[in-house]
């Protein structure tokens, strides 16, 4: 049930702090200002996430043709379209929260912390499977198993013009 909170944050929370915030900026600079801030923002975060996406695509375009896994670019395309996401909902608090996935020096330390969570959740997980013992370096070793038969193949194209020593009979 861990779910729970974080769709009341999503669902409830954000929304009334962003009705609230709007409220405040449009008495502070009135409405008509507040509006054309909101929409601005929006704008502004359309050509940033433009700019960025082909970026980020030209990245993951290079790592691969170097034989490079693009983790790295996979997890800031997703921060890309929550960040363009959040820009087009109207609000100041997921605004910022979309630039931060926009901009490129926060969207990289934002991917860089999402792969190192994910690498120890998963040296967690292969710790579990080995009873236990996890170290910071870990080798895929497997089980003996009796019907398998370690060993190198070629392949050989047959020519059907040439007869074999088994076929002149």
């Amino acid at each position: 049930m861990r779910s729970f909170p974080i769709f009341t944050v999503l669902f409830l929370v954000i929304p009334i702090l962003e009705i609230y915030i709007l409220l405040e900026v449009g008495d502070i600079i009135g409405a008509f200002p507040t509006i054309i801030l909101v929409v601005l923002t929006a704008v502004i975060g359309a050509g940033l996430l433009r700019q960025q996406g082909l970026s980020t695509l030209a990245r993951l375009q290079k790592n691969m043709g170097q034989g490079k896994i693009p983790a790295q670019e996979m997890i800031e395309g997703v921060l890309l379209a929550v960040g363009g996401a959040l820009l087009m909902t109207p609000g100041f608090v997921t605004d910022t929260m979309g630039f931060l996935c926009l901009l490129p020096f926060s969207r990289t330390f934002i991917a860089k912390n999402i792969m190192k969570r994910s690498a120890d959740k998963i040296k967690a997980g292969m710790g579990a499977q080995m009873g236990g013992f996890a170290s910071g370096s870990y080798t895929e070793q497997t089980p003996h198993d009796p019907n398998v038969v370690e060993g190198e193949f070629t392949e050989v194209e047959e020519n059907p013009l040439v007869i074999s020593p088994v076929d002149k009979k």
